[in-house]
């Protein structure tokens, strides 16, 4: 809890420090900017909490996830059990359990609410993990909820929005006040407009850059996290068994980056992953304890 307060004051402070010296540097009035400042916080903020709000939701419509009312089996009465004692052990309210038809092995967690969230596996997963393999997967994810990470991500997410809303209109005034002379006093023209969309999407890949940073970090922590539940064994396993049967995930895009696997990039696009590669991972749980980095 503590850490995702602070990430998050951390971050709008940033924000804050930025704006400031970019209002110096160019002369422009702070009380200019409480309109744009506030209409960029509802836009930046509001997709992102509402898609949180949502997620669940979204999530089960989106990869057609069953949750568990009655166990039907054997595996499903051991999945409820395991995630219900894991749970118990993090502090936090038992999520829904679902399983979602796949053929890779995965699984993911989500929701607004630690105390009411959701954990589900794929089938392929049920099918190709032994148990200790699976229980350490469960506990990764239960980690995840128990760590805020969904709400962590959101909270970021809105504050990068409203980041590059702000500073797209920001440089954008200053690069069309520059190209036009300052001749124009009518207010901005179709020129402002689309150099505003171009920085938009500059300033949106950084932006991504430091989401996907984040997520790659929160992705240890659960490691960590899944290795105090279930042991650090069978978190070790369990991402040996994934990096031995990788394969794309059939994950919608908005839940994809609440997978458990990924990591897979060359290059640049390694800065845009929302996991770090598998290998790494399980080089940073052999070389490290099972508390919580």
């Amino acid at each position: 809890m503590f850490n995702r307060v602070f990430l998050f004051l951390a971050t709008n402070l940033a924000v804050l420090v930025l704006a400031g010296i970019v209002m110096r540097l160019f002369g422009i009035n702070p009380q200019q900017m409480s309109g744009l400042l506030v209409m960029a916080a509802l836009f930046g903020f509001g997709g992102s909490l509402i898609s949180l709000m949502l997620s669940k939701t979204m999530a089960k419509r989106a990869t057609g996830a069953v949750v568990i009312e009655q166990p039907r089996n054997e595996a499903e009465q051991w999945l409820l059990a395991t995630v219900q004692r894991q749970a118990q052990a993090a502090g936090i309210g038992m999520p829904e359990v679902a399983v979602y038809d796949a053929p890779e092995i995965n699984a993911f967690a989500t929701g607004a609410n630690r105390n009411k969230s959701l954990v589900a596996v794929s089938t392929g997963l049920l099918r190709q993990m032994n148990r200790d393999e699976a229980e350490a997967v469960l506990a990764h994810e239960v980690s995840h909820v128990a760590n805020g990470d969904m709400i962590t991500m959101a909270l970021l997410q809105g504050v990068l929005n409203t980041f590059v809303i702000v500073l797209a209109r920001v440089v954008g005034g200053i690069i069309d006040n520059y190209l036009s002379g300052n001749r124009d006093s009518r207010g901005p023209g179709f020129a402002y407009f689309i150099i505003v969309m171009v920085l938009e999407v500059v300033f949106g890949l950084f932006a991504t850059m430091i989401a996907m940073w984040f997520s790659r970090r929160r992705e240890f922590r659960a490691d960590a996290g899944g290795a105090q539940l279930a042991g650090r064994n069978k978190m070790i396993a369990a991402l040996e068994r994934l990096s031995a049967n990788h394969s794309a995930s059939t994950l919608p895009s908005q839940v994809e980056a609440f997978g458990i696997a990924g990591g897979v990039g060359h290059g640049l696009k390694k800065l845009f992953l929302s996991h770090p590669p598998l290998e790494q991972r399980i080089a940073t749980l052999r070389n490290s304890q099972t508390s919580v980095m």
